[in-house]
């Protein structure tokens, strides 16, 4: 290409570029720039900025909106109060400490706690029905949690009639309150503050930055719309409800290319807890959580337990899973209510898990059976698909006798686990393709369920002793083109007295002493060969 060619091309990306800036000017919140040490806030940690930051803020707002921009150097501060139109940028080498003294972090705002909906003290960033808020760069923001950690353990010891200021505060402002089920930390009167909690807001973006020793959840918008989380790495210590990315009751969220490990669950999807969750009725849906990888938490990727508001429309694809304490975890309990649905998990590589690699549990603490109701959780449509790993457990699907799980299917699944797949109270269940190598019991056990398709099923390695199927209390079974390579002493075995229609077609690779036997309680008629 000729220089004058060149030339006019450079021109005309110059000009574009240029023109993107004027509509931007023009329409939205202008370019500005606000470099905090140029304003009197000291970047060597020697002094409580957080006046002066919101200040800045505020001054920055009158404008229009603009950047509040953090070179290198360490910053010490309470509670960022975010506007619409604002960007934090956190430049590489930049340290931002928020304050351990809980009194910063006062007088209380509107704010959200597991689920329920409170005044508390501030976030450490806060912001409440704002649009275009964003906080970026390759900085990284320090929690200081182990005070908030250290003062929330010593509550668990003190005497029931011990109360501090803070605490006194808490439930002067909190009388009336709707009480979940589970009341522990709302009557003992101290919860402590997400770190970085948007509430009502649109477009919201956090990326780059890296976040450590969170209070609470770390990153926890509630009732927003358009959220967008990339590139984020969040570094949290073994310590209580220390969360990753916890998004609760939000509307269109994206979640990319994160690295978390925490003292909890890692990415959790919410929508309120018991009847202040269903009272509120936000559901969190149309989420999309992939390329993350989690290496501590008690779960990968959790919905629930507090999902009273409902869940639907989530993709969870292309993440890995390394020493969390299960995978792809959903939980929730009767009295919260809600309906989960519309699940689609692909691509998972799970390693050195403690516990399941897939677990749906609506036993998540201990309840009595009761008439189906608006407490009743609901779960169903759930689709995975290409997972691989090894875990103590393969997988565990736990409904309700009042409310089985319906409608889940699992597909291409490869596992080597300790114990290998348990299924209760399910209803419109099916496995495809998916292999278990268990050490102990049966690779497949399903009880009081029905509706069941077994499709290309295989145990590379059949445990002595144990049938690879155990179908106990199952109605409607279809077991077909099942694959046993190693041999078994007895690939299915049917018990309970409500087993029934029990179809079996097309096994003829199964290597086996024996196909199918059945004990002493069910019927005869309980097996259907098909040819």
């Amino acid at each position: 290409m000729k220089s004058t060619q060149l030339s006019f091309l450079r021109f005309l990306i110059l000009l574009s570029f240029l023109l993107v800036c004027f509509v931007s000017n023009t329409y939205s919140a202008p370019c500005e720039i606000y470099n905090v040490t140029n304003f009197q806030i000291k970047n060597d940690g020697s002094e409580l900025s957080t006046t002066k930051i919101n200040s800045l803020i505020q001054q920055a707002v009158i404008k229009g909106g603009g950047t509040i921009y953090f070179p290198a150097g360490e910053y010490l501060t309470g509670p960022i109060r975010l506007e619409s139109n604002i960007t934090i940028h956190i430049e590489s080498g930049a340290v931002i400490k928020f304050s351990d003294n809980f009194d910063d972090y006062l007088p209380m705002v509107k704010s959200r706690w597991e689920g329920v909906d409170i005044m508390n003290f501030s976030p450490l960033f806060y912001a409440y029905e704002a649009e275009n808020i964003t906080i970026t760069g390759r900085g990284t923001i320090d929690g200081q949690g182990k005070k908030w950690w250290d003062y929330s353990n010593k509550l668990s010891g003190e005497s029931k009639d011990f109360k501090s200021k803070w605490q006194t505060l808490f439930l002067e402002q909190n009388k009336g309150m709707l009480m979940p089920n589970d009341t522990h930390a709302f009557v003992r009167g101290f919860c402590r503050p997400p770190f970085i909690q948007p509430m009502f807001c649109k477009n919201v973006r956090i990326e780059g930055i890296k976040i450590i020793n969170s209070p609470f959840w770390t990153v926890n918008p509630e009732f927003c719309e358009n959220v967008t989380i990339t590139g984020v790495t969040i570094e949290n210590p073994i310590s209580p409800n220390t969360d990753g990315i916890n998004p609760e009751s939000c509307k269109n969220v994206h979640i990319s290319d994160c690295h978390i490990s925490v003292g909890d669950d890692c990415i959790t999807i919410k929508s309120g807890r018991d009847e202040p969750g269903r009272k509120m009725a936000a559901p969190a849906e149309n989420y999309t959580i992939t390329n993350c990888t989690m290496l501590s938490g008690h779960g990968g990727v959790v919905i629930g337990s507090e999902m009273s508001g409902g869940v639907r429309n989530i993709v969870i694809s292309n993440c890995v899973f390394d020493g969390t304490d299960r995978g792809i975890r959903i939980k929730s309990t009767r009295g919260r209510g809600g309906v989960v649905e519309r699940i689609s998990v692909s691509n998972i590589v799970v390693r050195n898990l403690k516990k399941e690699a897939i677990t749906l549990n609506l036993v998540y603490t201990k309840t009595e059976q009761e008439p189906v109701s608006e407490r009743t959780p609901v779960y169903g449509d759930i689709h995975i698909s290409n997972l691989s790993g090894d875990a103590s457990q393969a997988i565990t699907i736990i409904g309700l006798d009042e409310m089985p799980v319906d409608n889940i299917s699992f597909s291409d699944i490869n596992l080597v686990s300790n114990s290998g797949i348990f299924v209760n109270n399910a209803s419109n269940i099916s496995f495809h393709h998916v292999s278990v190598k268990n050490k102990v019991g049966s690779a497949l056990s399903i009880e009081k369920s029905k509706n069941i398709e077994i499709d290309g099923f295989k145990s590379p390695s059949p445990v002595s002793g144990e049938p690879v199927v155990l179908l106990n209390n199952v109605k409607e079974a279809f077991i077909h083109s099942c694959f046993q390579t190693e041999p078994a002493e007895l690939f299915i075995k049917l018990k309970g007295e409500d087993t029934e229609d029990i179809a079996l077609g097309q096994n003829n690779r199964i290597s086996a002493k024996k196909i199918i036997e059945s004990s002493g309680e069910v019927s005869v008629n309980a097996l259907i060969e098909l040819k």
